[in-house]
């Protein structure tokens, strides 16, 4: 099964077109303001109204109050929502939205509990433990992840074009989600890294099938 891609954190019209022609199968936005990238409801929606078909916008939030999430989806086109706080499953499925949950990865965590308290998740996306939430640009340890999970896995933290390869082959998960590992600063892309980053999984799963 192809792995799939998404380009998180995406703040200018002009990455956003790059992370489309590049083939991204998601394109995300943050909604937590102490982020470097974080965006507004205004510019939110010029990018999302980008969104060709068949490729996913995605709206990142993170302890947000649930009128602000419900003010979001109101003003933005979006289709999945990806929660990075430490919101319950009540919580992220009163949006009527398919939803994927953040785990943030630190020794010790004992991930088959925390997948199981997200039964209405579409997937569990594994990051590494972090002051803030989302687009640290670290890894963790891949070998804390279980060899079977009861959820689709999607995979993020600290990658870029140099390691996702590595990273696909290894953990095999149903998607990848890079942030700071194809920018030139914060919250601004650089076209060739977000090409270089979407060649090297492709190439990962080609290798895998040989």
């Amino acid at each position: 099964m192809r792995t799939r891609i998404k380009i998180c954190g995406l703040t200018r019209q002009e990455d956003m077109l790059v992370a489309i022609d590049a083939g991204a199968d998601a394109l995300g936005l943050v909604f937590y303001p102490p982020s470097p990238r974080f965006v507004d409801l205004e510019t939110a929606d010029a990018l999302a109204q980008l969104v060709p078909p068949f490729v996913t916008a995605v709206g990142l939030f993170a302890n947000a109050d649930p009128q602000v999430v419900r003010e979001t989806l109101a003003a933005v086109p979006l289709h999945l929502l990806q929660f990075h706080g430490d919101e319950d499953e009540d919580y992220c499925r009163q949006f009527d939205r398919p939803y994927v949950k953040a785990a943030r990865m630190k020794p010790g965590i004992d991930l088959l509990q925390y997948v199981s308290a997200f039964p209405s998740a579409q997937a569990i996306l594994l990051d590494a433990f972090v002051e803030g939430f989302g687009g640290g640009g670290k890894a963790f340890d891949w070998n804390l992840i279980p060899r079977s999970l009861p959820k689709p896995l999607i995979l993020s933290g600290g990658l870029d074009a140099g390691n996702v390869g590595e990273a696909v082959v290894r953990v095999r998960p149903a998607a990848v989600d890079v942030s700071s590992g194809v920018e030139a600063a914060k919250g601004i892309k650089d076209a060739k890294k977000i090409h270089a980053f979407v060649s090297a999984v492709r190439a990962a799963g080609m290798a895998e099938t040989d």
